[in-house]
């Protein structure tokens, strides 16, 4: 069977969270508006009779490296190239951006067959655009193939799967059959209760933000999950909590429900905000708090 590792690789934003999940049709990445919402490598795994994809979702490629946080953003994408056997790289819209410069240099480094998917064409009205624009693109990298998409609706992502697919070399199944990701479920609730902080907060969202799992417990019939959620400076910790704490109470509720989802079955879920000052520009603090990918 055809089997190996896809990088979906690109910049902030632009989907590849969204695609990952469709591509699975289940979720496992967390997914908003906000850029860098995702911030580890998490592992899809689709498993079908043409063979196993298992598809690496990354944090976006940025250009700023101010602190310890975005050198370790950069640093999860770029080792993702790294041991994988096709690359998907995924744009929006049809232009390119000062920091596509940086991951075509990346992509002759890496010298592995390449993937060029444009997504959201359901917002391009002009189509004859999108060919002027890959004929632009082959003159600037020998890609594989070039697909116009749209993760959210679906548009074509069978036939970028068949093309993932066919560039994958034969080999054993690396996974069994049924497992899907490589994250643990304490992990995946961590991420869902930052997913809701993200999808509730908005604009005020502090980037200095995450979340630990303090203690993880199975019972019969329910799960008992105690979070922390991490922020830097007292102002922000009083945001997330919210007037008379409205707004960690929705949190919790949100997240809890998709637990559920997850899990097949009841949930308790206990939230505290705590302060960590500088901990986005810590190493230490960040492999404490899991960052080690």
């Amino acid at each position: 069977m055809n089997c190996g590792f896809v990088a979906l690789i690109g910049r902030p934003n632009v989907g590849k969270s969204t695609l990952m999940n469709h591509l699975l049709k289940q979720k496992i990445s967390i997914t908003s508006r906000k850029p860098q919402t995702t911030r580890h490598r998490i592992l899809g795994i689709n498993t079908t009779d043409a063979g196993q994809a298992i598809y690496m979702d990354t944090p976006g490629m940025h250009n700023s490296e101010k602190r310890a946080l975005n050198r370790y953003l950069n640093r999860t994408a770029e080792t993702t190239l790294l041991g994988v056997d096709v690359i998907v790289w995924l744009i929006d819209g049809l232009s390119w951006h000062e920091y596509d410069e940086v991951i075509f240099k990346k992509l002759e480094q890496a010298g592995l067959p390449v993937i060029l998917a444009v997504n959201k064409v359901d917002k391009v009205a002009d189509k004859e655009a999108i060919l002027t624009f890959f004929n632009d693109a082959q003159h600037r990298f020998p890609f594989k193939h070039l697909v116009p998409i749209s993760a959210l609706k679906r548009t074509n992502l069978d036939q970028l799967e068949d093309l993932i697919m066919a560039l994958l070399p034969e080999r054993d199944l690396i996974y069994p059959e049924d497992q899907v990701t490589d994250r643990s479920e304490r992990f995946l609730a961590a991420e869902i209760v930052r997913e809701k902080l993200t999808r509730r907060l908005g604009d005020e969202l502090p980037y200095a933000l995450t979340v630990e799992i303090e203690r993880y417990e199975e019972k019969p019939g329910i799960t008992k999950i105690y979070a922390i959620i991490w922020v830097e400076r007292l102002t922000q910790k009083n945001i997330v909590i919210g007037k008379d704490g409205d707004m960690l109470k929705k949190v919790g509720t949100d997240a809890r429900m998709d637990i559920e989802k997850l899990l097949g079955q009841k949930v308790y879920l206990q939230l505290w905000v705590k302060v960590k000052k500088g901990w986005s520009d810590s190493e230490r603090a960040l492999q404490s708090l899991g960052f080690n990918d």
